[in-house]
């Protein structure tokens, strides 16, 4: 599993499963988030806020990120309520979500005016598809995200697995190719559907993504579990090393007969740091 910067301060740490949205406008909501278990807090600033409570709840997260280890999903770049935003809160967010991504010239709009802050960069258009590699490669683009509600209206679409298969693969392919880590999956918007919720996040994780961004607090914990390496997974790994370097690095076979070489031995060594 690949690695960046410390989302909680400090230090490296792994990529993130969970992302728990709260709206920026609600007072209780900014401060029961905290408490969810989440990887990520996320405080937004953009599509939970209606347009005539966008300066309060500005002010509402600074503060918050003030006191609070926490992520901030900015507006659209480019836009001046997106500028607003990163006066207010660039100083003190982890790292800013910036929605809508659709160019290179737009990460790098944002990083002009919050300069070292790590940048997660959403795909939610056609055109961000098909930007996705360059995108990934702005050097200020820390990670990729996933936004599949709108890419289904862009798209017209009402969503589905099969429906938006070759947009979720060639994130992942985008994001490996410019060397940074796996993208996160977008939200379940279905609260009380728990099943199609894990059913969801383990598809995603088949594809190579890892992560999933939660609207809910009872949706983090699925998640967690979902990204979370199982112990079969773990023994798996631990067999295969051993045999791998028992072998001198050579290709060889586990006890039980499963053939392994140098890409099966990096998969398992990637399943025991994550």
């Amino acid at each position: 599993m690949k690695t960046f910067p410390n989302l909680s301060g400090g230090g490296v740490t792994r990529s993130p499963r969970s992302w728990l949205f709260a709206p920026g406008h609600n007072e209780k909501l900014l401060r029961l988030v905290f408490d969810a278990g989440a990887d990520v807090v996320l405080l937004d600033l953009e599509d939970a806020v209606p347009p005539d409570l966008k300066d309060r709840a500005r002010e509402m997260v600074a503060e918050v990120a003030a006191a609070w280890p926490c992520w901030v999903r900015v507006n659209r770049a480019r836009t001046e309520l997106c500028e607003h935003d990163l006066d207010a809160v660039a100083g003190s967010a982890l790292g800013l979500r910036v929605p809508k991504v659709e160019s290179a010239e737009e990460v790098a709009w944002v990083a002009e005016r919050a300069p070292e802050v790590l940048l997660d960069c959403t795909i939610e258009s056609a055109r961000g598809v098909l930007a996705a590699f360059e995108i990934a490669s702005a050097p200020a683009c820390a990670l990729l995200s996933y936004g599949g509600l709108d890419l289904a209206v862009d798209l017209g679409i009402a969503g589905g697995d099969h429906e938006t298969l070759f947009a979720r693969s060639f994130l992942v392919a985008a994001a490996r190719a410019a060397s940074k880590p796996p993208p996160s999956d977008g939200v379940h918007p279905l609260l009380e559907d728990d099943d199609g919720l894990r059913k969801e996040a383990e598809a995603a994780r088949r594809l190579g993504f890892f992560g999933k961004s939660a609207i809910h607090p009872r949706q983090v914990p699925i998640i967690n579990a979902v990204f979370a390496p199982t112990p079969e997974e773990l023994a798996w790994a631990t067999r295969v090393l051993a045999a791998f370097d028992a072998a001198g690095g050579a290709a060889t076979r586990t006890a039980d007969g499963e053939f392994v070489d140098l890409p099966v031995a990096e998969r398992a060594r990637r399943l025991l740091s994550s």
